[in-house]
């Protein structure tokens, strides 16, 4: 189809520098990058503030063999300027897509179960479906905030389990196959013990009202219903 195999990332996280979703989809795209491919990067936030902007993602879509999404789940589903990329992108090749092309989808949340990212992740299914690109699969990430925005060399023995899981991704994807199981699994393991994800978040909780000086009113129900 093309003379040289490109896989495209696209970034759905508003944080920068650096966040969780760009760690997550950039380990995968220099693992691709040692296989052979050539890589590229955009931040969807920042490439629809303007028309060329549109423009730019059209034509890497087009020209990307893989495309890759990286994105935090926000309530079950993707964040609004996701959704608005991947509208523009499916309208595009609804008619003039390339089914050879493959779509593969990275999912991250900071609730500690990655369940939180399946819904999120069947409407990237769904958009792949619409948009004419081969499903690579979905990678759901729990616990995304005890990366928060390292690299995963970075993170250490913290992302061992992550790594592992794109590295079994990325060559599964340079092989012309679907993500493996064993991918999706490893991906799923948490990060930390959920005993202290739910520590570490209660003692945040508690410090973040002490600095808006609500510590005394953790405990109101001003909506409960009085019987």
């Amino acid at each position: 189809m093309k003379s040289q195999r490109l896989a495209l990332l696209l970034v759905g996280s508003a944080k920068k520098p650096k966040s969780t979703s760009e760690a997550l989809g950039s380990y995968l795209l220099e693992r691709l990058g040692e296989q052979g491919y050539q890589i590229e990067m955009l931040q969807i936030n920042h490439i629809l503030r303007t028309d060329a902007g549109y423009n730019t993602l059209l034509n890497a879509t087009d020209r990307a063999n893989i495309v890759v999404l990286a994105f935090p789940t926000y309530i079950d589903s993707l964040p609004a300027s996701v959704t608005k990329a991947l509208e523009i992108v499916a309208e595009h090749r609804r008619t003039q897509g390339d089914i050879s092309q493959r779509f593969l989808a990275i999912a991250n949340c900071g609730l500690p179960e990655p369940q939180h990212n399946y819904t999120a992740l069947e409407i990237c299914r769904l958009f792949a479906r619409e948009a004419r690109y081969s499903w690579a699969g979905g990678l759901a990430l729990g616990g995304g905030e005890a990366l928060n925005g390292l690299s995963l060399k970075e993170a250490g023995w913290r992302a061992r389990n992550v790594v592992r899981a794109l590295t079994l991704a990325s060559q599964a994807l340079a092989k012309d196959e679907i993500v493996p199981e064993e991918a999706f699994e490893l991906m799923g393991k948490s990060i930390v013990p959920t005993w202290i994800y739910l520590l570490v978040g209660a003692f945040g909780w508690k410090q973040r009202a002490r600095i808006f000086g609500s510590r005394a009113n953790l405990q109101d129900r001003p909506f409960q219903r009085e019987i």
